[in-house]
């Protein structure tokens, strides 16, 4: 017999989420969250995981979310167990992914009167979140009715905004008190707000005076819809599109290696390259090449689409397009002409030089985290979605064509933190298998992320383990510092490595320390098998920095 939670609130909160679609819900155990846990959990309509440790659990549901492109759930006990969502909850806000985040609490009287796992939660999380709720305890007058109005807005805006948002849950004791039918609720009238958009006929005259356009895409998610509107802009030569990894476009005429291209710009090529109208999509650039070229040229119009975000990133921002850039260019491509623009060939013929030496440079290239990468980018198969870790991982990876996958990285904050737990969260929910690669420190720093019983056997992780943060010893500035001082607090110099972790968690495990040797596994790497696997590339003492500097002096020749 099933044994339901007695608490209205939980009861009306789980009747809504059924209602709105809302079918997967993370838990981290606890007590005062336990009637959320015990009703969710004997919901047939609900999929229920267990992640311990609350940290990883949001990041979790975060990958889920970006799986699904839809809310996920995540629920935890009171106390600091709730502000450990908070890294997770500001990636979710940066990116716009949707979480729904219930957070049982102490009743609200209980509050700086030092009971146990009792702090402010109320509002905790106002500075990164779309919206933030709290329900009341259901012995306070009209409870039920406030509370019923209070969740459906609560779970709206979650669809409309397409980011964080909270819902505290003040509980009184008892908890265990359990019921075996439930009540019939009303079915809900869903009121979820859509936008209208006319394109404004200042802007058609706009494209069709500039000479110079330029669509800079950041990160963003797959879109065939987007990719085949920029395709139509891009036919005959009337604009210049640049992506990165994660922008997840696939045409050969867009130019998908920002800073293969860019990075050794002068003044004088900021000024020979500059756009006139400058047209953004998506959200952060990993690039920050592309970020100093944009804001010395200042180009005259800069348009940004996107529904939530409208940052000056340029600091020459002129129109504030809140709208998904397919509904804007299905507009755009109505009323214009697609005349071709010199523009475009200045940019072509700079490709074709850059291209050349980046192959040259690949035909010398030592074992190292380059070489890693390059072997990568040839080897991995077109099912994978491949998530990349932040700091060294997503920048290599602009350097070379993951074309044929689909590309992930928390670019929200841009932290190494969670970029396991994410990836873990999206291959539980992905047909496709899923393939991590990430650096040492990036991969240690969330071991959590492997703590998680539903890890689907296809998934694979790849390690580049340089033995430190390697990023500083790449970056300017860092290198000022005195040589102990880097190596120890900075980057953080280390000798682990994964095997015994990929044993404790039950993966599979494979280290290589050679060319030789990453040649002759990497097929195998991707074959099935009962377990998950690991492969660690040891680069130790390679000198990866070097290469890479080594690798934009040699582009920078003529």
């Amino acid at each position: 017999m099933k044994k339901y939670s007695s608490k209205r609130s939980i009861q009306i909160l789980a009747h809504l989420l059924q209602q709105y679609g809302i079918a997967d819900i993370v838990i981290s155990p606890g007590s005062r969250n336990a009637p959320l846990a015990i009703h969710f959990s004997e919901m047939d309509n609900f999929n229920c995981f267990s992640i311990v440790d609350e940290r990883s659990a949001a990041f979790v549901a975060m990958g889920m979310a970006i799986s699904e492109k839809k809310p996920v759930a995540i629920t935890c006990t009171s106390g600091s167990a709730v502000v450990n969502y908070y890294p997770a909850i500001t990636e979710a806000f940066y990116q716009n992914i949707p979480l729904l985040v219930l957070t049982a609490d102490r009743p609200t009287d209980y509050v700086d009167i030092f009971d146990g796992q009792t702090i402010r939660q109320k509002d905790v999380f106002h500075q990164h979140s779309y919206g933030d709720f709290q329900l009341l305890e259901d012995s306070k007058e009209h409870a039920e009715e406030i509370n019923f109005d209070t969740i459906k807005k609560a779970i709206e805006l979650c669809f409309e905004k397409q980011g964080p948002i909270h819902i505290n849950i003040p509980l009184e004791e008892p908890l265990y008190e359990l019921v075996s039918e439930l009540p019939t609720f009303p079915t809900v009238e869903k009121t979820i707000r859509h936008k209208e958009y006319d394109i404004p006929s200042n802007l058609i005259a706009d494209w069709h005076t500039s000479q110079r356009i330029m669509i800079l895409v950041g990160t963003r998610d797959y879109s065939p819809e987007l990719e085949n509107q920029l395709t139509q802009l891009i036919k005959n030569h009337s604009v210049v599109v640049l992506s990165e990894a994660n922008s997840n476009l696939y045409h050969e005429k867009f130019f998908r290696h920002i800073d293969r291209y860019i990075f050794n710009f002068t003044e004088a090529d900021f000024k020979t390259y500059a756009p006139d109208l400058l047209i953004t999509v998506g959200q952060n650039v990993v690039s920050k090449k592309v970020k100093q070229f944009l804001r010395s040229a200042r180009p005259k119009q800069h348009w940004h689409l996107d529904e939530v975000w409208q940052p000056d990133t340029y600091f020459s921002l002129t129109e504030k397009i809140e709208l998904k850039p397919e509904v804007f260019f299905s507009k755009l491509l109505k009323h214009i002409n697609l005349e071709p623009r010199p523009y475009y060939n200045l940019w072509d013929v700079l490709r074709d030089k850059k291209d050349a030496r980046h192959q040259q440079f690949l035909n010398t290239v030592e074992f190292s985290d380059f070489y890693f990468f390059n072997k990568a980018s040839q080897t991995i198969p077109e099912n994978y979605n491949i998530h990349f870790a932040n700091s060294s991982a997503i920048r290599y990876a602009q350097l070379f064509d993951f074309g044929k996958n689909k590309v992930y990285c928390n670019r929200g904050t841009s932290g190494i933190d969670g970029s396991t737990s994410t990836a873990m969260g999206f291959a539980i929910k992905n047909a496709n298998p899923t393939l991590l690669i990430t650096g040492d420190l990036g991969f240690f720093y969330d071991i959590n992320g492997l703590w998680n019983q539903y890890i689907p056997p296809f998934v694979r992780i790849m390690i580049f383990n340089n033995g430190e943060g390697n990023i500083f010893k790449i970056i300017p500035g860092p290198g000022n510092a005195n040589p102990n001082t880097l190596d120890e607090f900075i980057a953080t110099k280390h000798r682990k490595n994964a095997e015994h972790l990929a044993k404790h968690f039950g993966f599979s495990y494979i280290r290589v320390e050679d060319e030789l040797t990453l040649d002759r596994v990497m097929e195998n790497f991707f074959k099935p098998d009962a377990q998950p696997k690991i492969l660690e590339v040891n680069t130790y003492g390679k000198n990866s920095a070097d290469v890479q500097k080594a690798y934009f002096n040699f582009m920078k020749e003529n």
